[in-house]
């Protein structure tokens, strides 16, 4: 994915930023600078802000989807200390996460994991326009804002690192800003695939949706079924579901696929859900089940005359809605 370019700004040595990363720290530390410029308009802006922004980016996929950012990337470990010492939810909102971190960054143990991410970033991040390794000189080059870099480093009055923004780039960080966080978290879901090489669906895995969606239609569907045949059997525990009666029971954890397709939803037991918890049930022995109660459910949907634009999720498994209600039992359960 490339960035727009612009004559007048340094944008080719912009897109070379996520060149040779090997930790995700590049990835939030510029995803946590957009987002706070475009909140506050400020062109000087606190490392302690950026940080704890990247914590509360990062947040989610590390403590719900449990990804893997790699073995050279502490964020992980200190993610999960900074959850153990403040004893925030692992679904936290990023508002909760970040002003917790602000009222509490006056301890020491949290500013001790926390200080891993103010160490290195901050200077390796403006390689692409300051060739160095020495910390020293790029704050001392920086402050030129040197072959036109994002930023300048600095202290305040309390020693504490600051940066500020190069003024050239504000206009075109405020215009391309959708572009620029596209490109890094196409970056970011890049370095991340090759970690979870059997994880699915990463890029849904890294921002925390506002709200779930409502999964009325999907339970619509069942009930007409129950109330045109009579109750459906809960395949983990064989007892008869009514209407009012069920829960929908995401089959493959919702935390895995990241999505309310209807084929993965099977009316089940209330307590199904809290046993069954974000772990895989058994393929070998429910999933045969699952596959033989929504061909059933299907047929006796179309067969009532309903629109077959309900079933449209279906269609996602790779064959019309005409093509599943033509199969066999032994063909569906090869889908």
């Amino acid at each position: 994915m490339q960035i727009p370019q612009q004559d007048s700004l340094s944008t080719n040595r912009l897109s070379r930023v996520f060149n040779n990363t090997v930790a995700t720290y590049k990835y939030y530390w510029f995803i946590s600078i957009l987002n706070i410029y475009m909140s506050t308009g400020s062109v000087r802006i606190s490392i302690w802000d950026i940080v704890i922004s990247m914590v509360a980016s990062a947040w989610y996929p590390i403590h719900y989807f449990r990804l893997s950012f790699g073995k050279s990337d502490s964020m992980y470990i200190a993610i999960r200390a900074i959850r153990e010492i403040t004893g925030l939810p692992y679904d936290a909102s990023k508002t909760l996460i970040a002003e917790t971190l602000k009222n509490q960054l006056h301890r020491k143990d949290i500013r001790s994991v926390l200080k891993v991410f103010t160490l290195n970033v901050p200077f390796r991040f403006l390689r692409p326009w300051i060739d160095t390794s020495d910390d020293k000189e790029v704050v001392h080059r920086s402050h030129s804002f040197e072959n036109g870099s994002l930023y300048a480093l600095h202290k305040d009055q309390k020693e504490d690192w600051i940066i500020e923004l190069n003024p050239a780039w504000c206009d075109y960080l405020e215009e391309h800003y959708p572009i620029l966080m596209d490109f890094a978290y196409w970056n970011l879901t890049l370095f991340l695939q090759t970690r979870n090489p059997n994880v699915p669906n990463i890029p849904n895995k890294l921002i925390k949706p506002e709200s779930r969606k409502s999964l009325a239609n999907q339970r619509k569907f069942w009930n007409t079924v129950i109330q045109a045949s009579g109750p459906v059997e809960c395949i983990y525990t064989g007892k008869s579901l009514y209407v009012g009666e069920y829960d929908l029971d995401h089959f493959i954890p919702w935390s895995f696929v990241t999505h309310d397709l209807a084929w993965n939803l099977m009316p089940s037991n209330p307590s199904i859900n809290s046993s069954k918890s974000d772990r895989i049930p058994n393929l070998e022995y429910y999933l045969p089940k699952l596959s033989k109660a929504h061909n059933e459910a299907i047929k006796i949907y179309c067969g009532l005359g309903k629109s077959e634009a309900a079933l449209e999720d279906y269609v996602s498994l790779g064959y019309s809605v005409r093509e599943l209600l033509e199969m066999p039992q032994c063909k569906f359960d090869e889908v």
